[in-house]
């Protein structure tokens, strides 16, 4: 890669310094892709003598970091503290949190870095700092708008070799999902996803498995009308639109390993639908990527695990798996760009 990845720091209370320092410790041997980290190089540091991890620290800028890889980890220093001791989120959390964010957005836009991959943080820490937006993926959208003026339709879409699975609905309360999902927010997801499907991982004609919200995807409107009046005209309008998608589909028995076989990606109709068959199925290294954006994102699919943070337990896999799904999606865009234009007849 010319380009390095940017990490965020995350919370830094959390496991994310663990597991960026871990990670960097066995580079060689998980050949990772090189990548620099947006933080306080003195919150790394001090996680890394808690852990006893000989991991020394290079200040780059975002240019130095492939050169200084292999030596050290490179960080781009940040101008905000951040104090937290393992565990226990300060005052100093949500701002720290969000500056290494910003600044990742801005470098993968002006073209700094290849693609940024995000350590996981803390939404209540977030919101004590100010922070208004659901979650990560809806500020992403928002700072990306803010920067370029091309608005964004993001899609949350959690990925392993085993399964990749989109939440239509997500951090929302069950009780509110049916005030949430509409034939709309069904189809501009299935569009999305499908387009970068296509774009980004190179499925020539991606197929998309739709469950229904209902048990046996409502029984004939027995358990239910909403998957006749809202998910399945969701469906014909995107197989009108072109795409491999059919549904509703009961989800019980969609995630059975000859079921995944028949399609690339199963559009759930809330979060734990989608959330537990790939926790399930790839806990250590599922991937959470967000489609939609003018840019690669990707991230650990699991929290800052608190308890464990300091400790020396936090299992690198995951942000292991996102470094290096993001290094792969990097390397099919430019093999795109790269590709012959055919002569006219």
């Amino acid at each position: 890669m010319s380009r390095p990845l940017a990490l965020t720091l995350g919370e830094p209370a959390g496991i994310g310094p663990d597991i960026t320092l871990a990670a960097w410790s066995r580079r060689a041997e998980l050949k990772l892709p090189p990548f620099y980290v947006l933080a306080d190089p003195k919150c790394l540091e001090r996680r890394a003598a808690l852990l006893h991890l000989n991991v020394p620290i290079e200040l780059v800028e975002p240019a130095g970091a492939t050169a200084a890889f292999a030596r050290a980890l490179p960080v781009v220093a940040l101008n905000l503290p951040a104090t937290a001791e393992p565990g226990t989120p300060d005052a100093t959390s949500g701002p720290a949190a969000i500056a290494s964010i910003d600044r990742a957005i801005a470098d993968v836009i002006e073209g700094k870095a290849a693609a940024m991959v995000t350590n996981p943080v803390a939404k209540h820490v977030l919101y004590r700092a100010g922070f208004t937006d659901p979650g990560h993926t809806e500020y992403l959208a928002k700072r990306s708008f803010e920067l370029t003026g091309d608005p964004a339709w993001p899609v949350m879409m959690l990925w392993s070799p085993e399964v990749a699975v989109v939440p239509v609905t997500i951090h929302v309360p069950f009780k509110t999902v049916t005030q949430h999902l509409t034939r709309d927010l069904i189809f501009e997801t299935g569009r999305v996803v499908a387009r970068d499907l296509i774009e980004r991982f190179g499925i020539a004609r991606p197929r998309l498995a739709v469950a229904g919200l209902n048990p046996h995807a409502g029984e004939d409107g027995t358990l239910g009308s909403e998957d006749a009046s809202v998910v399945r005209p969701a469906v014909e309008r995107l197989i009108a639109d072109g795409i491999d998608a059919r549904g509703p589909l009961a989800a019980d028995t969609m995630f059975h390993e000859a079921a995944r076989k028949t399609y690339d990606v199963a559009l759930c109709m809330y979060h734990d639908q989608a959330l537990i068959p790939i926790k399930t199925l790839a806990f250590d290294h599922g991937v959470n990527v967000t489609l939609g954006l003018p840019f690669i994102r990707t991230s650990p699919d699991h929290g800052t695990a608190f308890d464990i943070a300091g400790t020396g337990k936090a299992n690198p896999s995951s942000l292991v798996a996102a470094l290096r799904l993001a290094a792969q999606l990097v390397a099919k865009a430019a093999d795109r760009h790269r590709a012959p234009v055919a002569a006219r007849p």
